[in-house]
């Protein structure tokens, strides 16, 4: 969200002003990103049949946004930082940058929150919510993040920017109550939200995994007491074994999910689950091909849920490192009238803002397989 797009003094000269390669270069390189990693999110899941999930449509309105951010004001945005920070175009054109700007930023913003609140309703009630399709809850929650940005945006639409004796050299929102307003509502309340909600999720997740490995545990053990004192009340003892009884193998289910258990302890190796050593050295294994198969695709699922507890982390840092500086910034800027924050340190803060929209189809796509197999295809296809 530019607040303010002039690095020099607005009464230095247009002409005058020293040009700035490395923000054109940096802008370009930056638009490209932008444009071809959600270009390529928004094609992946309309291609691929596997990508059509809930959260994954999420992710779309994620990359839209994104997407029209670096089509509607990045290239406005850099070609001002060439021109050394002074604004050249009109004012009509810079209240219709600014619109856009706080409208976009917003709806990413905003997006993330609601990718968050998905995957926290995901975890909290696994057995309500639809991961296929699109339902009326989740319609609600996509329209709701484009309805509030364009509501927070809507004072630049009206005229708030159009203030007496106006510099035409600045492009920036010249009322500091609707910075603070803008600020607030776009960053200082979905932030400790989004925070809060991730943190739900990662407690949620673990829950779910000590609880799976302790009813494993449980049945395993019960099945092998009641096996004991079958076999010990029924059968001798057989010679040549081990002494004690010899164990019957585990009811088929249980069997499944200690394999299970034991790919999803290691990924791709096997890790013994802690129980009794006679057991391991006499069961006969009753697990076919087909079993072991169907428990790697349950372990591989529950791999990525683990993955996805790996991930918050680095979605919170990314979000945070990239939009903190910024908020904090331009918020103590239109309250601290007299406070004086270098230029460079604001367009900094700015471009960092925008770098979170390259950064955003990489941190959500990543970790997902279907989507790295279809961006793989489409650079074999293209090299």
């Amino acid at each position: 969200m530019t607040e303010n797009l002039t690095g020099l003094n607005a009464t230095q000269p247009a002409e005058e002003a020293q040009r700035n390669f490395p923000a054109l270069i940096f802008g370009v390189l930056l638009v490209g990103a932008v444009i071809g990693g959600n270009v390529l999110v928004c094609l992946s899941v309309y291609v691929e049949k596997a990508l059509k999930t809930t959260t994954n449509y999420f992710i779309v309105s994620l990359a839209f946004a994104d997407l029209l951010l670096a089509l509607l004001v990045l290239p406005l945005f850099v070609y001002a930082e060439f021109q050394g920070g002074v604004w050249t175009l009109s004012m009509a054109m810079c209240d219709g940058l600014m619109t856009m700007d706080v409208m976009l930023c917003t709806a990413s913003i905003f997006n993330l929150c609601a990718i968050s609140v998905d995957r926290f309703i995901a975890v909290s009630i696994p057995l309500n919510y639809n991961r296929k399709h699109v339902d009326q809850r989740q319609l609600v929650l996509l329209s709701a993040t484009w309805l509030l940005a364009l509501a927070v945006a809507s004072p630049v639409i009206f005229g708030i920017n159009n203030v007496p004796n106006r510099d035409p050299g600045e492009c920036k929102l010249e009322d500091n109550n609707y910075v603070v307003y803008s600020s607030v509502c776009s960053f200082f309340i979905p932030c400790p939200i989004m925070v809060l909600l991730y943190f739900g999720i990662f407690r949620g997740l673990r829950h779910w995994e000590e609880t799976r490995k302790a009813k494993l545990r449980s049945s395993i053990e019960a099945c092998r007491k009641l096996q004991h004192a079958a076999i010990a009340t029924a059968l001798p003892p057989l010679a040549g074994t081990i002494p004690g009884p010899l164990p019957m193998p585990l009811p088929r289910i249980i069997e499944r999910d200690l394999a299970q258990s034991r790919l999803d302890d290691t990924g791709d190796y096997i890790q013994e689950f802690p129980y009794p050593r006679q057991y391991r050295e006499n069961s006969v294994p009753t697990v076919t091909f087909t079993q072991l198969q169907n428990s790697r695709k349950r372990a591989k699922i529950n791999n990525r849920e683990r993955k996805a507890m790996r991930v918050l982390p680095v979605v919170v840092g990314c979000f945070l490192f990239c939009w903190t500086p910024f908020f904090v910034v331009h918020t103590m800027r239109a309250l601290c009238l007299t406070c004086n924050i270098p230029p460079a340190l604001m367009s900094t803060v700015t471009w960092l803002g925008y770098v979170n929209s390259a950064l955003n189809p990489i941190i959500y796509t990543i970790f997902n397989t279907e989507f790295k197999k279809f961006f793989k295809k489409c650079f074999r296809s293209c090299c």
